[in-house]
Formats: C-alpha cells, structure tokens, sequence
C-alpha cells in the first residue's frame, strides 16, 4: 500500500465514522433537518459552510439517504428570507438568525443557495421539492441584483462581515460597499449559471435566458476588471471611488476614466476564476505559473490562503475572524483542485490531490481528528481540532486519485 492510499483510508475510515455528527434534526427556529460544518460546532446552520460540506457528505453517504438534510439547508434559509429577499448568513436553532439588525449585518448569504439548491436537485434526482420555493430563491439572487450590483458591473459586499475568507485584506477593514472582490464575484458568476439551469429545468426560457446574458456580462468584467495583464493573475478591486465632478478644478483637465481600482494583494481566491470557468485558456496558463510559485503561495501541503511575500502574512491561532492570512484552508485546495481539474491541468491537479490527502491523512494518524487549518510550513494544525466541514471533501479528491489510476 502506498502513502497516498494509507492516507487516504485513513480519511475514507474517519470521514465514514464520522459524517453522521453533521446531521441534526430540524428543530425551533430551523424547522427541516439541515447539515452543520462538524460535530464541534452547536446547531447552527452556515450559508457556503454547509453547501460545502454537504459536497463531502453526498459522497461520503454513499446509498444512504441523506437528501432530507440536504434540501433542509436550502429550505431553512429561505424559511428566513425578509421581504427584500435577503436571507441570514448563519440561523441558530435556539435563537434564530443571528443578523436580526440587518442594518447592523448587511452582508446576505452568501450567492451559493442556488448553487446548493441545483446540487441537490441533480444529484438526488429530485427537482420537485424546490418547486414551490423558487420563487424565493429569485428573490434572494435579486437582492444582490438591487443592492450590491456597481455600475462597472461586478458586485461588491456591502461591508466586512462574516465574507467567508474572514480577513481578506482586500475586504477586511475596508470602507463599506468598497470591495468588488474576486470570490463574491466568482461565486455569482456561478450562481448566475445555476439561476439558469433551475430556470430550463422549471420550464421557464426566457428566465433561464436572462440569467445567462447576466452570467456571461458578468464574466466579461470580471475579465477586464480583476485580470491583471502584468501579473497574470486575478484581483479583487475597488469600488469606492469619488465621483466626477468637472467643477473640480483640479480634476477637470484630465478626469478619471476608470470606474475600478485593482488591489494587487496576492489572495487566493485570485484562482477562483479556475474554479468558476470564468479565465480564457492563455489566462490559465498564465496562472498556472502563479500557482506554481514557491515564493507565493505554493507549498509542500497545498496552497497558502495569501502570498507569503505580502505584508499582511501572517499563521497564528484566532477565530471571529479565523486567520485566512497564509495558512492552509482545505477549502482553498479542493477549489484550486477543482480549477485545475477543469483546464485539463491534470498533473498538477494529481500533486495537489496527494498534498492534501498527506495533510489530512497524516493529522488524523497523529491527532486522531483534523484541524480548520494549518501551517503551509510544517502540515502541523494550527487551530480547532475536531473541525470537520469542508475537510471532508479530502474524501472527493482520494476518490478522484483512485479513479484516476
């Protein structure tokens, strides 16, 4: 047996005694039985955390049934939709959704419940549950239509709260509705295309239509907006701008002609445009240098969360927010991971594959349970053991390995 495939079952015998602990029945303020981001967390149900981690489960489960969580978690959000169409980040059993003063949280969901909504569907063959709902979903997808859509074209938070990379440089601490950044971005680009799947399948072409036109617009400036030519890669950008006023002396003789300021901030979610299908093939290639740059991000047990040649890097121990300022996230890898695999970088998505497969493997050999991230330095974890979630999906990619040989 070779490292990998010791690894590998060690995930596959961990992953399959312990996905069960993310299942919980539906009770007080989440009324359908829904998925949580691992046994260490209380009943809370997370927007990208548990669409991410039911990606695991599905394929953990196997034959066992599992849909009545998966469709509770899509269900439960829009149980808490208000009548803007924004739906809470998190919802707790106890105290329901924890944003209660939206002015305070203006961030939504994040734009992945359709993304989740169509996984489920498809997957479980099952278009029928989400009928009467869907609605609702458009709703949510509007909200950011109406609220966070900036005239260049791209879409930005509205402020810094809980955006899923928690402190994003390009987003954290910045002014509110001042970040266009590449991962909220990428993931609407998605959501978009998801929008327009459900639509076809629901019956409905000329919705279906409209969210591909809204789709491939937005593709187009994420393209000329966040790819920067010089380095090869994708930024997120600023929004925030003054506006042009040619009774501004000092402004008038030559005013701005740009709507968009870029952040060169090597963050990882620079590659998300892999992951969304969003890059041309020369800017893949492009990026593929970037990926593969040991000065940066690449190391030994997958990808670090930012460049270790900026400033802000940094490995230590926190949460609210978690540190996504280098160390490695399993999320971070099984994305790039799915970039590659998508251009056809099959080797390079191979080694990443083992990287991970070695990082989760040999923690549960020496812990016995895996940790929310770790030093890209040593694969040591650095903080919460017992984090379960996204993890998991270091399952998918042995399985991949396997199907690969």
């Amino acid at each position: 047996m070779s490292s990998i495939e010791h690894y590998g079952e060690l995930i596959r015998q961990y992953t399959k005694n312990n996905y069960k602990a993310c299942l919980r029945e539906g009770a007080g303020a989440l009324a359908h039985p829904f998925i949580v981001p691992g046994s260490v967390y209380a009943n809370q149900l997370w927007d990208w955390d548990s669409w991410l981690t039911d990606l695991a489960l599905h394929e953990i489960a196997g034959d066992e049934d599992i849909s009545a969580y998966e469709k509770g978690c899509v269900l439960n959000f829009l149980d808490h939709i208000n009548e803007d169409g924004k739906i809470p980040i998190v919802i707790e059993e106890t105290y329901g959704a924890l944003q209660k003063d939206f002015s305070l949280s203006k961030n939504s969901h994040k734009p992945c419940l359709a993304q989740h909504a169509l996984f489920v569907c498809e997957q479980n063959g099952d278009f029928g549950w989400l009928r009467p709902r869907f609605e609702e979903l458009v709703q949510f997808v509007e909200w950011y239509e109406r609220t966070s859509l900036h005239e260049s074209g791209l879409y930005f938070w509205q402020d810094d709260f809980a955006i899923g990379v928690d402190n994003d440089p390009g987003t954290f601490y910045r002014p509110e509705r001042s970040s266009a950044s590449i991962y909220l971005n990428c993931l609407m680009y998605r959501e978009l295309k998801a929008m327009a799947k459900l639509c076809t399948a629901f019956g409905d072409t000329a919705k279906s239509s409209l969210y591909t036109d809204r789709a491939a617009r937005l593709g187009d400036a994420i393209r000329d907006l966040c790819w920067d030519e010089r380095d090869g890669f994708f930024y997120n950008v600023d929004v925030n701008l003054l506006p042009i006023d040619p009774s501004i002396h000092l402004h008038s003789g030559c005013p701005r002609h740009w709507s968009t300021l870029i952040q060169r901030i090597d963050v990882w979610t620079g590659f998300m445009p892999l992951w969304a299908g969003i890059a041309t093939p020369e800017q893949a290639k492009r990026m593929l240098d970037r990926y593969l740059d040991e000065r940066t991000f690449h190391s030994s047990f997958g990808i670090r969360s930012l460049s270790r040649l900026e400033k802000m890097y940094c490995i230590k121990k926190s949460g609210n927010p978690s540190c996504w300022l280098g160390p490695i996230w399993g999320v971070v890898n099984y994305m790039v991971f799915e970039g590659l695999c998508r251009y056809d970088y099959t080797e390079e998505a191979r080694r990443l594959a083992e990287k991970t497969v070695t990082l989760y493997g040999r923690d549960i050999e020496a812990c016995g349970e895996m940790h929310e991230y770790y030093d890209p330095d040593t694969g040591i974890g650095v903080n919460n053991q017992g984090f379960q979630s996204w993890n998991m999906l270091s399952y998918n990619m042995y399985r991949w390995l396997a199907i690969q040989k």
